[in-house]
């Protein structure tokens, strides 16, 4: 005959000692499970249809309930405080897969929360027992056995399992838990799995092992009646994988040997589990051979572990190939003949759980310090031609992962396909992408995303819009440093093309350009754009526009040009001040060049050595060497001393008009302040006292100063434009 058990089932794990922590859930669900009242040996006895896997049947070796006629009722209650009434649902649903069957349950780890499949003592740690509200508000420590065992059954008296899994914490031999049971009669093995999985929980493992070398003591005395299971044993296996002491496996294994228990699925389940949290994933997939080998059919879970053991090598491809074989052997009807598995619902979940551990392996791939986009590429395409491709959240959150400007090829291929598979993409993923493309410097790659965003959404927003600009201010500099102004008026053509106001910064880079290329004219045409566009000049616009008048030597539309800026109100910077300067010496106009300096002072603004040097620099060019030679002086009388550059502008002027003593003078007296001259200072001094028949000593002068590499004279200070 049968005695029913009923009981909650509460979401609850437990720790022992004073810092007990309480998980609960508020769902539960009422169970109902048959239990076999048998003489010792086995009986297949029906899980009712609100168990686990309704309707599958099992047995296991009790002996405790002989001599029994009627069912019988013992209700397993929740716990109110503590922890350990959780624990003996999880025990007994190891009583399940203790036979051969799994546990579909909601697991808790981040690694498997895409599979939803496990079992207890299996490869995949799921702890969580997925119910429903409608408990009966019984929330006791107690478990009821009225009917059950030949003391419990007369006595119809409860089982405290909480207070008795306390009880037994400190026990370390067989003796300290006779100790404590003695006097408690015959209790039901599942009350010993689920104690023994709580001592696993709370890292007892000392108390778990003292639990089953007792029992192994009860089987003696009882002549078998009362003895370790299949059931224990992997709940003492399960123990070992939560407690994380794994070396203690291989002593459940032998003793289970020792006393002639047949390991299940269940048992190689949870030692591939032990495998891999041992890091030896490797060992892992040998035993799902193992399993095959000794003629038993893997689980759903054993698959699923297989896959985790994938995962763990970072070996996307081999988990793709391995879950493939899989498919194959299932349409081909090698895998799936097993009726009380719903095998097409996990076939669903395991395809599922491929694409997460393919993605989850690519996604480390790409935050690990060596380059592996090629692999993630490999990858991606070998998953296309399996037909298991992963979804748009998979694909946006890679994407995420790509942060290094090697990434972008990555980037641009998880783009491409989001586009192309899915209707919708993510405002903030394009965002991204064009903020990689830019720091790859694939800024037209960028400005691409963004005219997708324009032509087929999402609109982009004020962050998509400050990115593409920064991208083109990125381009724009280039284009003032090197004075390719051509360049920098496309680029400002492109941006209003595309819908982007180009603003004070966008504009004054192209109108350095210009004036660094001395292109007056389209110097004047940004200019005057940039007005009409409705933006306001700034200083730096008033004075790169100032420094191409100079350079085109058109002075009298550069002074107008200053007056207006004079009179919109803009005070000018010192590099203002130095150009017109530079444009009042090169006009002839020494009265005008000291209004300027002198409005400079007033002004606050210091005169530097670049200032001087543009005046001497204007003066010189253009015939003008004794008023150069006058500036030269009062240059030296501000106490501003004169660099390289001074000396090689005035020694240029002054042999250019006939006066090689001079020069040649000015190039011994910036020797004497070792200032290095260059090679062209050298070939004038000499050249001119040649020419005209100077007597000068030619030995005094030093030897010949090697050739500089391009020209580092700043006469007319546009190296101050930024």
């Amino acid at each position: 005959m049968q005695a029913l058990i009923t009981w909650d089932v509460p979401q609850v794990g437990f720790e022992f000692g004073p810092s007990c922590k309480f998980r609960t859930r508020s769902r539960r669900k009422n169970i109902v499970v048959g239990f076999p009242v048998c003489n010792g040996g086995n009986a297949d006895v029906l899980l009712g249809s609100e168990g686990f896997n309704g309707g599958r049947k099992f047995g296991f070796g009790c002996g405790c309930f002989s001599g029994h006629s009627r069912p019988k009722l013992a209700r397993f209650c929740e716990p109110n405080k503590g922890s350990f009434g959780g624990s003996f649902v999880v025990a007994w649903a190891l009583e399940e897969q203790a036979i051969g069957n799994e546990v579909v349950v909601e697991e808790s780890t981040s690694e498997h929360r895409f599979s939803g499949e496990c079992e207890s003592e299996g490869g995949v740690d799921h702890r969580n027992v997925d119910g429903r509200n409608g408990g009966d508000g019984n929330d006791s420590d107690e478990v009821g056995v009225g009917g059950q065992g030949c003391d419990w059954e007369q006595r119809n008296e409860k089982i405290d399992v909480r207070a008795l899994a306390l009880s037994l914490q400190f026990a370390k031999t067989a003796d300290d838990v006779e100790e404590v049971l003695k006097d408690k009669g015959d209790l039901p093995l599942q009350v010993f799995s689920s104690i023994i999985r709580g001592f696993g929980r709370d890292r007892l493992m000392d108390s778990a092992f003292a639990t089953v070398e007792w029992l192994k003591r009860k089987k003696e005395e009882t002549n078998g009646f009362i003895a370790p299971n299949l059931f224990i044993y992997n709940s003492l296996l399960g123990a070992v994988k939560q407690s994380g002491q794994f070396g203690e496996m291989d002593r459940v294994l032998n003793d289970m040997a020792r006393e002639g228990v047949a390991p299940n699925v269940v048992t190689y389940n949870t030692k591939m589990a032990i495998y891999i949290d041992r890091g030896l994933s490797t060992e892992a997939l040998h035993v799902l051979e193992e399993i095959q080998e000794k003629g038993m059919t893997p689980s759903p879970v054993s698959y699923s572990t297989a896959l985790l053991a994938y995962q763990r090598m970072q070996d996307g491809n081999g988990a793709l190939k391995f879950f493939v074989d899989f498919r194959e052997k299932y349409r081909k009807g090698h895998i799936g003949k097993d009726a009380d598995v719903d095998w097409e619902q996990e076939f669903v979940k395991l395809e599922n759980f491929t694409k997460r551990v393919c993605y989850q392996v690519m996604r480390r791939w790409l935050v690990r310090d060596d380059n592996l986009t090629t692999k993630v590429l490999k990858l991606l395409t070998e998953m296309d031609i399996a037909e298991v491709p992963l979804g748009r959240a998979e694909h946006e959150r890679l994407l995420w992962a790509c942060t290094r400007e090697e990434h972008y090829i990555v980037a641009k291929d998880l783009y491409s396909r989001i586009r192309e598979k899915h209707s919708d993409i993510s405002l903030a993923v394009c965002n991204h992408t064009i903020w990689l493309m830019g720091k790859a410097k694939k800024w037209w790659a960028a400005l691409e995303i963004y005219e997708d965003m324009l032509d087929k959404g999402p609109q982009p927003n004020n962050m998509s819009y400050e990115l593409i600009v920064s991208h083109f201010n990125v381009l724009l500099s280039a284009a003032r440093k090197r004075a390719i102004w051509k360049w920098g008026v496309r680029l400002l053509n492109k941006m209003e093309e595309k819908g982007l106001k180009p603003r004070s910064k966008e504009w004054n880079a192209v109108l350095v350009a210009c004036s660094k290329a001395a292109e007056t004219s389209a110097a004047i045409k940004i200019f005057k754009r940039m007005v009409e566009q409705g933006q306001k000049p700034t200083i730096l616009s008033y004075g790169a526009l100032l420094s191409a008048l100079e350079k085109g030597k058109r002075y009298d539309e550069a002074r107008q040009v200053w007056e207006h800026m004079l009179k919109v109100g803009l005070k000018p910077n010192l590099y203002a001040y130095t150009t017109m300067a530079s444009i009042f010496s090169g006009h002839g106009k020494p009265n005008m060049v000291e209004t300027i300096i002198n409005d400079m002072v007033s002004a606050g603004v210091e005169p530097t050595v670049v200032t001087y040097n543009a005046i001497i620099s204007g003066f010189a060019r253009n015939g003008f060497s004794s008023a150069a030679y006058e500036w030269f002086d009062c240059m030296k009388a501000q106490n501003i001393p004169p660099n390289h550059v001074t000396y090689e502008m005035l020694i240029e002027a002054l042999a250019n008009e006939g006066k090689p003593r001079l020069a040649y003078e000015l190039y011994l007296r910036a020797q004497t302040q070792r200032l290095a001259l260059s090679s062209k200072a050298y070939d004038t001094v000499v050249q001119s006292s040649l020419e005209s028949g100077a007597n000068i000593d030619v030995r005094l002068l030093g030897e010949r100063p090697p050739e500089r590499k391009g020209n580092v004279q700043d006469r007319n200070t546009s190296s101050q434009v930024s």
